[in-house]
């Protein structure tokens, strides 16, 4: 159904369109909260993970919108494929997905912007066109999104690691590392048996000191240490070396 007179997307300059978001249903009254979207058309761009026609770019998100927030609410113009957050416009960053999830970076809580990856070209024309005065909800009874103390006690529920899970974790990478070792020693001709599962992992520093056999790793941790070496007598000499 086509807008009526008084509903129509707003352009400011810059080309971007208003939107406007309420927190949640209840806050008939209060004041809404625009944000400010366009095409994201950076064609210097290499990345692959923001398509030139699919991808929308957003202005002034608040700290309690998601990723998963930002999905829900942008839905009702298309399908969605993915979400990115950055506190501000930049180039896309190769994801850390070998990181384990127990630690993650900690993001300031501030104002950011989005990329939005839809599916399919029409939901950012879809979005595009949405009327500013048809407001984005961003908590519903289906998705209530917390804010202030509770949620607070949710972040600080959700950053507990459990024992059991950080073990797994470590026992996992630790027979990473046991397998890759194996695979190096095949290569290089020289087959030792793989350290027992029950065996201490201790002293690791020391045990990948002792497997160095190459002469070019010896030679340049030899002459790191000899640099090392000329720049603590450099800061000696300016009575600038605090070792502690």
């Amino acid at each position: 159904m086509a807008p009526s007179a008084d509903q129509h997307a707003r352009v400011i300059p810059g080309g971007f369109t208003v939107l406007s978001l309420r927190f949640s249903e209840d806050d008939a009254h209060a004041a809404l909260h625009q944000l400010c979207v366009k095409e994201h058309r950076v064609r210097a761009e290499s990345s692959t993970n923001r398509p030139l026609d699919r991808t929308l770019f957003v202005l002034n998100v608040p700290p309690y919108c998601t990723e998963s927030v930002i999905t829900e609410m942008f839905s009702r113009f298309g399908p969605v494929q993915s979400v990115e957050l950055k506190e501000r416009p930049g180039a896309s960053e190769p994801s850390h997905s070998g990181l384990t999830k127990h630690f993650t970076d900690k993001h300031r809580q501030c104002f950011r912007v989005a990329y939005i990856v839809f599916r399919h070209a029409s939901g950012v024309n879809a979005a595009k066109r949405h009327p500013e005065n048809v407001p984005l909800v961003v908590s519903t009874a289906e998705r209530p999104v917390r804010t202030g103390i509770h949620k607070w006690i949710q972040q600080y529920s959700d950053s507990l690691i459990k024992a059991s899970s950080l073990q797994q974790d470590i026992d996992q990478f630790m027979n990473d590392y046991d397998r890759q070792k194996e695979e190096v020693s095949v290569i290089e001709g020289s087959v030792t048996p793989p350290r027992s599962q029950t065996a201490p992992r201790t002293h690791i520093g020391r045990s990948l000191i002792s497997n160095i056999s190459s002469v070019s790793d010896i030679a340049e941790l030899r002459k790191k240490f000899e640099e090392d070496k000329q720049r603590i007598a450099v800061l000696r000499a300016q009575r600038k070396f605090r070792p502690y």
